[in-house]
């Protein structure tokens, strides 16, 4: 008897391999000497037809853009704030790379220095001296928004490019 190797991979090809030994051990078991009187040919040992998946891969490149791109963010936005303080607020950016700084004047606490950082969609930013105010969120296009914390407290921020 012709004996047939197939090397595939995969669940299939195993799982065919594992049937295919189950099938000749219970036909050996069956049609071997001293057992059975049956006069029919031995069953055909040629393995059954495989079918092999194919794995495709596919890969999607997708391009975000964001105002992030050199001096995106440069440039005058309004805004309001609410919490443990309220009220509007004007930033004036300049953007070099992924630092900020410019002026932020609240309306309840007049005009003071502020830098930060961008990454991506991602924002932050503080006050330079005087009561330390901190800002963190996340920019989309021409909005941005997120919170802000301060010594006595804190609360949410948003603002749109002017």
């Amino acid at each position: 008897m012709r004996e047939r190797k197939r090397v595939s991979t995969g669940r299939a090809a195993a799982l065919v391999a594992g049937l295919g030994v189950a099938m000749t051990l219970t036909a050996a078991a069956c049609g071997g000497s001293g057992g059975g009187g049956s006069s029919s040919p031995p069953a055909s040992s040629a393995p059954a037809a495989v079918s092999t998946p194919t794995t495709t891969q596919s890969t999607t490149t997708t391009t975000t853009q964001t105002t992030t791109s050199a001096g995106g963010l440069s440039g005058k936005w309004t805004g309001t704030y609410g919490g443990t303080f309220s009220g509007t607020f004007v930033l004036n950016w300049t953007q070099s790379g992924s630092k900020l700084s410019g002026t932020i004047k609240l309306s309840t606490a007049g005009t003071t220095d502020v830098n930060g950082t961008v990454d991506g969609s991602s924002i932050k930013f503080g006050t330079v001296g005087g009561t330390a105010i901190h800002y963190t969120g996340s920019v989309s296009g021409d909005s941005m928004s997120g919170s802000y914390s301060t010594a006595a407290g804190g609360g949410t921020w948003s603002a749109h490019k002017a």
